[in-house]
């Protein structure tokens, strides 16, 4: 039956709806759940009955109702209950009719509307939903409760249905959401991998690359040193022919040697032949007779000469085949020589013991008729000075130095002239190899003479050494490069000139500044001096250029000349911002006077020539005399005699004694008071040092050694 399989399936759905599964809860009474409510009250039709309709067929309400009442005369008690309300009235019946109706519209309605909703999820549920209605059994209604329970679980399932189709909708689009985020991860991803297959191709070709450059630059390695071997064995090969080419020579050179020491050595021996038989034709009593000997003398003379002329000739013969003389043969024959020699000494000496005995008694005589010519000439030397003395203290003092040292002065200068003209080729030229040349040459004169110190006599040796290999036109090395005054014409005298000029203004310089610098400077100086005197010359043409107080000469100023020239000429130094100052001038003076008075003492130690110093201390003795002839300038004399008598003071004196100490003596009596006349009260430091040093020598009697002078151990060091 239709209508009880719907009451089953409404039980079967209120089973297996959240409802039919309660469980008890024994706190249902405190929460004021009326749970027995529906059990209590009378049944009536629910207001949302209408729903239970959508079950129905579409048949109209009174014809379900009447198919109902037929069905069995048991249900009419339903019947009525679920027709007619509670009270049983008919208002009541007909309300709920048009509630019936209502429902059945919004039945339709709702139906419609799930209909839509299903079709779209189940088309085959849509089109078993539009043709069942019509077939569906007709349900008897037992009670309002029950259809109001059933309307309910309706109604409970069709929202859950909403529910679920809305659960179902947030799933959809969560779901999209998730496949798009997923999508846009694994495109990102997707990305990152690219990048990584990029990087790591990248990597690979970089690496590549890296492997190609190192095998580029292994294989440039190995060829270099390829090349390197090659060119070191070229070199190996080049130097091993070099040395057989110079053992080739070296020998050709001894073999050419040999030929020219036998030559020599023949020459000699005749030289020495030649020799022995003019000594012995001086033996022959035919050439002694103007001589004193005794004729027992004379043979004896002779006959060993003869002997000694038997023995040369024997050691040339031996010769005349063509062979050179050994070295045993030449020792016998300059031995044979040696021994004539001596023989014509002991006859030589003999005969002047004869003569000597002879004139004894003449020179005897002749030494007393030159002592009484002695005594008359020192008589007329001791009037003519008298007379002089008493001529220049009628005239007073020189203003200019003598005619003789003038014209030695312009002497010089006319050396120094034609030595800058003699080079003026190499000075003034125009391609850049002889100006390198130029410049490399005036580094090797003036470098050395900038070096000079006083730190051990090893350097200053070396130093020598350096300078005297440049003058002898052998190279030296400067500055890393060697060079030699033979590779210009003009080269020595270019570096002769520029090193003399350099020695002068050392002296202006360093000594002016560092007084015990004279020595070391003037050592080398004299030592060059005596090798080359040419530079000597030059030097003191730059000195007395720089400094005419050296001569000593006073230049007077002559009509028309500017007064910048004439302080040129004076010593000054003039530029563009005018005269230096006196101080300035003074110190350059003095250290230019002490290199002076340092050069005229002192000698080269390792010199191998025997003598005085090239430039020696009778120029100082003739300079301090003629100072003292020639009327004192204001601060200049004063303290040139004090810097001069202060380096070469002890030298004089040890060389001229007690004729030093008359001239000191005149220097303190006579010619100081007109220092002091000549000398303002603001230019009194350099009279108060000269008058202290003169009173301290003077009583004393002596003269001390100057600061710096070079000792013995000096020299060792």
């Amino acid at each position: 039956m239709p209508s009880e399989s719907l009451r089953w399936e409404t039980l079967q759905a209120l089973k297996n709806s959240p409802k039919g599964k309660i469980s008890f809860d024994p706190f249902w009474l405190e929460r004021g759940e009326p749970l027995l409510a529906g059990c209590k009250d009378s049944p009536s039709l629910s207001p949302i009955a209408g729903v239970i309709l959508e079950r129905l067929s579409s048949a109209p309400l009174q014809k379900s109702l009447s198919f109902l009442g037929s069905r069995s005369g048991d249900s009419s008690p339903v019947l009525s209950e679920v027709s007619i309300s509670s009270t049983g009235s008919v208002p009541d019946v007909s309300a709920r009719t048009a509630a019936f109706s209502a429902a059945a519209s919004v039945k339709n309605e709702r139906e419609q509307t799930l209909s839509d909703k299903v079709k779209d999820e189940s088309p085959e549920a849509d089109v078993s939903g539009v043709s069942s209605p019509t077939s569906l059994p007709a349900i008897s209604l037992l009670s309002p409760k029950a259809m109001e329970m059933a309307g309910c679980i309706i109604k409970v399932q069709e929202e859950h249905r909403e529910k679920a189709k809305l659960a179902l909708r947030v799933r959809q689009e969560m779901q999209e959401k998730l496949v798009v985020e997923v999508a846009s991860a694994e495109s990102e991803q997707l990305k990152r991998f690219e990048e990584l297959m990029e990087l790591k191709q990248r990597q690979e070709y970089q690496s590549m690359r890296d492997m190609m450059e190192r095998e580029t630059k292994e294989s440039i390695g190995r060829q270099e040193k390829l090349k390197e071997e090659q060119r070191r064995r070229i070199t190996l090969v080049n130097l091993r022919l070099r040395e057989a080419e110079q053992q080739r020579l070296r020998e050709a050179e001894l073999e050419r040697q040999r030929q020219a020491e036998g030559r020599e050595r023949l020459r000699s021996l005749n030289s020495i032949q030649e020799e022995i038989l003019q000594l012995n034709q001086l033996l022959e009593p035919s050439t002694q007779t103007k001589t004193d000997l005794p004729p027992a003398s004379l043979s004896s003379y002779s006959t060993r000469g003869n002997q000694l002329c038997s023995q040369v000739s024997e050691v040339v013969r031996k010769t005349a085949e063509g062979d050179f003389p050994s070295l045993e043969d030449m020792t016998v024959a300059e031995r044979a020589l040696h021994e004539m020699r001596a023989l014509i000494r002991l006859m030589q000496e003999e005969a002047a013991k004869v003569r000597e005995n002879k004139k004894k008694e003449q020179e005897q005589e002749e030494e007393r008729r030159k002592q009484a010519e002695l005594l008359a000439k020192q008589e007329g030397e001791k009037k003519a000075a008298q007379l002089a003395k008493e001529k220049a203290q009628r005239k007073g003092l020189q203003n200019s130095a003598e005619d003789v040292t003038l014209k030695w002065y312009k002497d010089l200068q006319e050396v120094a002239a034609r030595c800058a003209q003699s080079f003026e080729q190499l000075n003034s030229a125009k391609d850049g190899q002889t100006k390198k040349l130029k410049l490399e040459l005036q580094k090797a004169a003036t470098i050395p003479v900038s070096q000079i110190a006083s730190n051990s006599g090893s350097q200053l040796r070396e130093i020598f050494d350096k300078i005297d290999k440049l003058l002898s036109g052998r190279p030296v090395v400067s500055g890393g490069k060697s060079v030699s005054t033979s590779q210009h014409p003009q080269g020595l005298e270019f570096a002769s000139y520029k090193l003399a000029e350099k020695f002068v203004k050392q002296g202006e310089e360093e000594v002016a500044s560092h007084h015990e610098a004279a020595f070391p400077i003037a050592v080398v100086a004299s030592g060059v001096w005596e090798l080359h005197p040419q530079v000597g010359e030059l030097i003191l043409a730059h000195l007395h250029k720089k400094c005419p107080y050296a001569i000593p000469h006073y230049p007077p100023m002559k009509e028309g000349t500017p007064v910048d020239e004439y302080q040129r000429i004076l010593g000054y130094r003039v530029d563009d911002s005018g005269v230096e100052g006196q101080d300035s001038f003074l110190k350059r003076m003095s250290g230019m006077i002490r290199l002076y008075a340092a050069i005229i003492q002192l000698k080269w130690p390792y010199s191998s020539k025997q003598g005085p110093v090239p430039h020696g201390l009778n120029h100082g003795w003739r300079w301090l005399a003629q100072m003292l002839n020639m009327e004192p300038l204001a601060d200049v004399t004063a303290t040139l005699l004090f810097d001069f008598l202060e380096v070469c003071g002890n030298a004089l004196m040890n060389q001229y004694q007690s004729q030093f100490w008359k001239l000191i003596l005149l220097l303190k009596e006579e010619y100081f008071p007109r220092i002091e006349a000549v000398t303002s009260s603001g230019q009194m430091g350099s009279v108060i040092r000269l008058k202290q040093f003169l009173e301290t020598s003077l009583q004393r009697r002596q003269i001390s050694p100057p600061r710096g002078q070079l000792g013995s151990g000096f020299w060792r060091s």
